[in-house]
């Protein structure tokens, strides 16, 4: 009989999403807000914690209820309960800033077809208890943060000279207008990619060998 591999712990269940399998640059997922909304600083980081929320919500209720949903109508329900919880990201953020609702546009009622949120409700969240599903679905969520705030903060900074809107450079600076515009989120993202594989590859040579 095949021993049960071990369970992950806490920390390892948290920062899989973060380094091991970080969303956009291992894999690659939820690019078109990615590529949409990375424009800024702000308008990134408000798109990665809106998508850490409901994927942290979602995952808990999924994983609360996984006893009790069929699985003919798992889709269906999982589709539910994170349109729920969008809708409620969706007010927030109207409330809070409607520049910033304006900015993110219909890419926030876009978090209910993020395929990393369902994806993560059906493989993991739908099969672990409440704690281990969380940590994960924070985790996720937070390398996915993570991900946006890397590219919109370069592409704000060549972009625009600033960096959360506060100026960096003196008036003699040239702005890099190609990074605001589609082909600069493409260009930063290649980049953000070599150095991510590079810093794994060079990881994996400095483990010992077992």
């Amino acid at each position: 009989m095949n021993a049960q591999p071990p369970r992950p712990t806490p920390l390892e269940e948290f920062l899989e999403g973060i380094w091991r399998q970080n969303p956009v640059f291992v894999m690659i997922l939820g690019m078109c807000p990615v590529m949409a909304v990375t424009v800024s600083a702000v308008n990134a980081l408000a798109m990665g914690l809106a998508t850490t929320f409901v994927l942290t919500g979602s995952a808990l209720l999924v994983s609360l209820l996984r006893h009790w949903v069929p699985r003919e109508v798992r889709i269906a329900t999982y589709i539910v309960i994170i349109a729920s919880f969008v809708t409620v990201v969706d007010y927030l953020i109207q409330a809070l800033s409607l520049q910033l609702y304006t900015a993110l546009g219909a890419f926030i009622q876009l978090i209910v077809v993020n395929c990393i949120i369902l994806g993560r409700a059906e493989a993991h969240a739908s099969k672990n208890p409440p704690l281990p599903a969380v940590l994960n679905a924070l985790g996720m969520g937070l390398g996915f943060a993570i991900g946006l705030l890397a590219l919109g903060s370069v592409r704000e900074i060549l972009g625009a000279g600033r960096l959360f809107g506060l100026a960096l450079f003196g008036a003699d600076f040239q702005p890099w207008g190609v990074m605001v515009q589609p082909p600069g989120g493409f260009f930063v993202l290649g980049g953000w990619l070599l150095l991510f594989n590079w810093l794994k590859k060079r990881q994996g040579r400095l483990q010992p060998a077992r």
